[in-house]
Formats: structure tokens, C-alpha cells, sequence
């Protein structure tokens, strides 16, 4: 049929044209301002808020367009004008009555700008290429196992009821920049579990009120929520939900420079996948609620630099999750607690001041190859962020950061860190264990402290050459007498193994108490200092 049906109204009919022809349709107020005479700015300006899509302004017969018309065009609609593609490219229109594209196939192109639909939007189990709805009002969307070839955009939308996209098949790209979405009767903003994503998911500055739900969704390329503002509802206290999420690339909760979103027109944005520069103006991402990335698996990296509001039980969980390089940076700490208990990280870019403070860490478990720290990050306060664990002792954890510093050389800081293991070990067990791991540390200090074994050597070699100089012993054999030395006898005391020429004497009395604790100082304290000494041979 090549004339639209005679009971549209003349709205709909240039819809149809348009369609035909493939070109855009606008209804804009500002574009009947161009058509007649030349305007004010005034004139504009009134033009504008009639155009704005959010404001209060009604939205007369000139502008509306049913749904059903449009659900008629994409799913049975006429042919093109030889020599043209048909599409709908529709902008400044208010749709009426429910858009109805549930299970069907849309095998035209699909562009909607600043639109108001009275209606939610019902997509699910459609198929369609690209479909794309920029600067829209949308009660709810419903979309669940939509399938596309290309791309689904959303970008700049309002839909006050929520998302629905659970199990949808995204072809290209997902765009939700400066999206504003509310939540659905069971508290969610976006319900899109076991959803695919072939390239990029890119949310940036979005604004959720409510659970952003993407357990077990998959996407390709990059995850970006650089800027975004989620918030959790009484309903549910989490504000974003990605259990056993896939990346293929790079997940992003981080900064957006203010650079290119504010006043621009664009629903791209700008520097897509990088760090504002130090100092530009910027928007963090921010969460207020719970945030689960339990299981999760980030093929590239994790970025996190946002703030995380969170209740005081409240949870930022990075459990098991698995990816080459943690980047914790946030320039405020949590305000609730951070798991990575069981998670594996190749690379773990951080600084001090971005953990939270308290015991609200959870390190059981957590296995990491490299430290990158972006500040300075000594021994001593890394120690004070194992010791920060909401567990009361976890060996497995010491012994991990001493290895991640042997292998970055740092062999010295290794043994502080195994060093204070023990001293937080002995500071766990029964009071008889904790005076003998006190000695232990005041003499050799657990092993790790050989110069300190070497001191009490040296005062114990000194203390016995005074008593002995003073208490000389008879010799073994009345009738052999050696020259006496009681400095060289108390040396060969402390260094059992070795003859400097004194045994032929033979204490008695407290001489021989004496002397029997020469040997006992002596296996301890020597051993300790030769072990010391040969780490460091080895070292060099």
C-alpha cells in the first residue's frame, strides 16, 4: 500500500512518508519556529521549553503520534521510495497508548530523539538490528531476551519504573550514558541477569535509584560506570549487583572529567576509558548501598576510585573475583567493609589512604602476585593493613605479602612482614606461650632478628669471661694443667662445635650451671646469628 490509511491523522501520515524515505521526522517546537519567519532569540528560547521532554509543557495533537502507527510501520510497514532505505527516525514526538513490539521482528533501523511515550515500551523477545532512543521519556521498559544485531541505546533517557533486559542478546553496544532510571515494584533500576553484551556496556554518569542487577551477564569489551550515581531503595539495600559478572576487557567505577558532558549534546561523551587528568574537574562514581562483584571475572583490569557509601553493615564485595590488575585507588575510604577474601589478582595497584579504616577488611584468602602501590606504601603500614583484617590472625595473609616483596626484591621487608606474623601469632596463644614468644623476641626476635641474637652473644660471652676469670675451674687431670683463658673457655662454650683449646677443665658448682647455660645461649643465640648471616652472603 502506498498511501497511509485514511483514518491516521496528517501527524501520522508525514510519519509514514518519512518513513518511506527514510528521512528524519521532526516535530520539534524550535523546528516550527524555522519555518515561518525569522525569530527572536526570545522566540527561541520558548521554542526550547516547549522541546524540553522532562519539563511540564503539554504536548498538543501537532506532536502526537500512536503507538500503534509506529508499531504498525516497524513491524508491517510499506515499502521503501525506490532508491531509499525506510527507517524510523522520529524526534520531538509524544507517542500514546503502549508501544507493542513483543516478539516480533524489526528489520528497520530505529532512531527516536527527544520523545515522550505515555506508555511503557514493550520489547521482549523482539528482534530487531539497531534501535536507538536518545533524550526520551519512558515510563518502564520491558525487553526481556530482546535480540539485536547492532546496537541498543538508551542514552539520556528517563524511565522512572526501570529496565527489564534480563537474558537480552545485545549485538554491538549497550549505551546508558546520562541515563536516569528509577526502580520497579521490587526495587530494581535495571534487571538484566544473564544478559550478553558482544562489545561495550558504557553507563556513564548514569543515575540509578535502586538495584542495578547484572548477575551473570557477560560483556565483551569494556563495562563502564565512570561517574555514574547509583542508590540503593528500602526495598533492597544493594545498589549494584554483578555476582559472577564477565568482562572481556575492563570494568570502570571511576571518575569522569566534566569535560565534553556538561552542555554538550552528545550521548557519547568524551575520553572513553581514561582517567580524568590530575586536578581537572571531575564527578566520582559514587554508590550508596550495598555493592556485590562476588565470583566476577575481569578479563583486563578492575578499576575502582569512587567513593562507597556504605552502612556500617554494609559490604563492597570483590570476593573470588579474578582478574590481572586491581586498581583500588579511592580518594575516600569506604565508609563499610571491603571483602577480597579468596580473590586472585595478578597486579594490585592501591595507596593507604583507600581502605577502610577499622576492622572492616577481609583479606582471607586473597592471593596477589605484584605490589604497585600509586603512594607510598611502607612495610609498617602494609603490616597495619593485614593487621586491619576483620579476622583476629590469618598467617596464610602475612605470608602472602612477604611473598609478593621477595619477589619485588625486597627482601628485608619480607622478613618484617613474617616478623610481625609471629609476634601476632605468640600475641594469640595462652599466657605460658606468650611470655616464651616474648623471650623469643627480646633474644633473637622469632630468627628474623640476627644482629639481636648477635648482642646477647656478645653480653653473654662478656658476663661468663667475668665469671670465670673470677671461678677458675680445676683441670680435668691433676697432673695435665693448660693454659687458662677464660675468655677462649667461654667461647668454646657458646660455640659448642668449636675446639679452641679449653677442654681441659672441669667446672664444678655454679660453674658448671654456668657453663651448661653457655652451651644452651650458645645453640640458640649462634645458630640464629649464622642463619642471619648466611641470608645475607646469599643476598649478596
Amino acid at each position: 500500500m502506498e498511501q497511509a490509511p485514511e483514518d491516521w491523522t496528517p501527524v501520522e501520515r508525514g510519519l509514514w512518508e518519512a518513513f518511506r524515505q527514510g528521512v528524519v521526522y521532526d516535530l520539534a517546537a524550535r523546528t516550527g519556529e524555522r519555518l515561518g519567519a525569522p525569530g527572536t532569540n526570545q522566540e527561541l528560547d520558548r521554542a526550547d521549553e516547549r522541546d524540553d521532554v522532562f519539563g511540564d509543557t503539554t504536548w498538543g495533537p501537532e506532536r502526537t503520534v500512536r503507538a500503534e502507527v509506529i508499531a504498525r510501520l516497524l513491524l508491517d510497514g510499506p515499502a521503501p521510495i525506490p532508491g531509499r532505505v525506510a527507517a524510523l527516525k522520529l524526534t520531538g514526538a509524544l507517542v500514546t497508548g503502549p508501544l507493542v513490539l513483543a516478539g516480533g521482528t524489526i528489520t528497520h533501523y530505529v532512531e527516536m530523539h527527544d520523545c515522550r511515550f505515555a506508555n511503557k515500551l514493550l520489547m521482549s523477545e523482539a528482534r530487531a538490528g539497531t534501535l536507538r532512543f536518545v533524550t526520551c521519556l519512558i515510563p518502564r521498559i520491558e525487553a526481556s531476551r530482546l535480540a539485536t544485531e547492532g546496537d541498543l541505546h538508551l542514552a539520556r533517557c528517563r524511565v522512572p519504573d526501570g529496565i527489564r533486559l534480563t537474558d537480552a542478546r545485545i549485538g554491538t553496544d549497550l549505551l546508558l550514558n546520562q541515563a536516569v532510571v528509577g526502580a520497579d515494584r521490587f526495587g530494581r533500576s535495571l534487571s538484566a541477569d544473564g544478559m550478553s553484551v558482544h562489545q561495550d556496556f558504557e553507563a556513564d554518569r548514569l543515575e540509578s535509584t535502586g538495584e542495578l542487577s547484572l548477575r551473570t551477564a557477560r560483556v565483551g569489551g569494556r563495562l563502564s560506570l565512570r561517574g555514574a550515581q547509583l542508590r540503593s531503595t528500602p526495598q533492597s539495600s544493594t545498589c549494584l549487583n554483578a555476582v559472577r559478572l564477565t568482562v572481556g576487557h575492563t570494568l570502570y567505577l571511576t571518575s569522569s572529567a566534566d569535560g565534553g558532558w556538561y552542555g554538550s549534546r552528545t550521548y557519547y561523551g568524551s575520553g572513553y576509558g581514561e582517567s580524568p587528568p590530575p586536578g581537572a574537574p571531575s564527578t566520582p562514581f559514587r554508590a550508596y548501598g550495598k555493592v556485590r562483584l562476588s565470583d566476577a571475572r575481569f578479563e583486563s583490569a578492575c578499576l575502582i576510585s569512587g567513593e562507597f557509601h556504605l552502612g556500617a553493615e554494609d559490604e563492597l564485595s570483590l570476593r573470588r573475583i579474578q582478574t590481572p590488575e586491581l586498581r583500588f585507588a579511592c580518594r575516600m575510604r569506604p565508609t563499610g567493609t571491603v571483602s577480597l577474601s579468596r580473590a586472585r589478582v595478578g597486579n594490585l595497584v592501591d595507596a593507604p589512604a583507600s581502605w577502610p579504616a577499622g576492622k572492616h577488611l577481609g583479606l582471607t584468602g586473597f592471593t596477589y602476585e605484584v605490589l604497585r602501590p600509586l603512594a607510598p606504601f611502607g612495610v609498617q603500614e602494609r603490616i597495619a593493613w593485614l593487621e586491619s583484617a576483620s579476622v583476629d590472625f590469618q598467617p596464610e595473609s602475612y605470608e602472602q605479602l612477604a611473598a609478593a616483596l621477595r619477589r619485588d626484591g625486597a627482601d628485608d621487608d619480607a622478613r618484617e612482614v613474617l616478623y610481625a606474623r609471629q609476634r601476632r601469632r605468640y600475641a594469640t596463644l595462652p599466657l605460658p606461650s606468650r611470655i616464651w614468644g616474648h623471650l623469643q623476641e627480646a633474644t633473637v626476635g622469632y630468627g628474623y632478628r640476627p644482629g639481636r641474637a648477635a648482642l646477647w652473644l656478645l653480653l653473654a660471652w662478656l658476663l661468663g669471661t667475668l665469671f670465670f676469670q673470677q671461678h677458675p675451674p680445676e683441670p680435668l687431670k691433676a697432673d695435665e694443667r693448660p693454659h687458662w683463658n677464660a675468655a677462649l673457655y667461654t667461647l668454646g662454650h657458646l660455640l659448642p662445635v668449636v675446639d679452641l683449646g679449653q677442654n681441659g677443665w672441669n667446672p664444678a658448682g655454679a660453674g658448671q650451671w654456668v657453663a651448661a647455660g653457655l652451651v644452651l645461649v650458645g645453640w640458640v643465640l649462634a645458630t640464629t646469628v649464622v642463619a642471619g648471616a648466611t641470608r645475607l652472603l646469599q643476598r649478596g
